[in-house]
């Protein structure tokens, strides 16, 4: 059994420090690995940055983030992604890791992710130069993500993200936003592997539970939407094949 504990959009300054931490000091009770599905800052500071590192590194488990818009706020990501590595905890951004967890070999895959809408809803490359820049950013990220699924030999893989790949976890936040909080493109890069749960955040007033097109489990692990500290998702190995159980 695998048990992955996720959380995002926890938004760390000075005055969050040690919120978190008691939870956190007894993850590995709980979980072998901690996914954030980004948003680790609320204003994407390297001193931010650094109260995150100071809350969530240095634990028992693996922890594996992806950054999330916020982080972006003032242009200092690389600094943070650099602080964050030295801090011990792996930050992914098109690429895979690959955690050796109960003799399971556990792949996580991540990208910040990026909006454009879904089905029906969303932004075409047509037009403006600055619409097509547009959408040519959501697809060059979802084939990143792609491309990261495909790049790894595991038993379990898991998608992380900080936009929604589906708009069932959307539902509660206003139908207007709903292109700038995620995009078909990641469900459909989701699904060409596929894995086997899809986490991520961004959306605080959506759901917590979605499917892919293809049938893959999604969660939304935003704070404000679970309200603890992490969820906890089991995946359980039935005849070498490893399942999501439950939350």
């Amino acid at each position: 059994m695998i048990r992955i504990a996720a959380v995002g959009d926890v938004h760390v300054d000075k005055d969050v420090l040690g919120r978190f931490r008691p939870a956190l000091e007894e993850l590995p009770e709980h979980a072998d690995a901690l996914l954030v599905a980004g948003d680790l800052t609320r204003h994407g500071t390297v001193e931010e940055a650094r109260c995150f590192a100071r809350e969530f590194g240095g634990l028992a488990v693996p922890v594996v983030a992806v950054l999330g818009n916020h982080d972006h706020q003032s242009d200092q990501q690389s600094r943070i992604i650099d602080l964050l590595t030295t801090s011990g905890i792996t930050v992914l951004e098109g690429e895979a890791t690959v955690l050796e967890l109960h003799g399971h070999r556990l792949g996580v895959a991540g990208v910040k992710g990026f909006g454009g809408g879904f089905a029906g809803a969303c932004a075409s490359n047509f037009g403006e130069r600055e619409m097509k820049d547009f959408v040519e950013t959501t697809e060059v990220v979802a084939r990143r993500l792609e491309d990261a699924l495909k790049s790894v030999q595991v038993d379990a893989l898991v998608a992380l993200t900080h936009y929604s790949p589906v708009p069932d976890t959307l539902l509660g936040e206003p139908l207007e936003i709903y292109p700038f909080l995620g995009c078909y493109q990641l469900g459909r890069a989701i699904d060409s592997v596929p894995a086997a749960l899809a986490l991520h955040g961004h959306a605080h007033h959506g759901s917590e539970r979605g499917r892919t097109p293809g049938g893959v489990p999604v969660r939304n692990v935003a704070h404000p939407v679970i309200k603890q500290a992490y969820n906890v998702y089991q995946l359980l190995s039935e005849e070498a094949d490893l399942q999501l159980v439950a939350t």
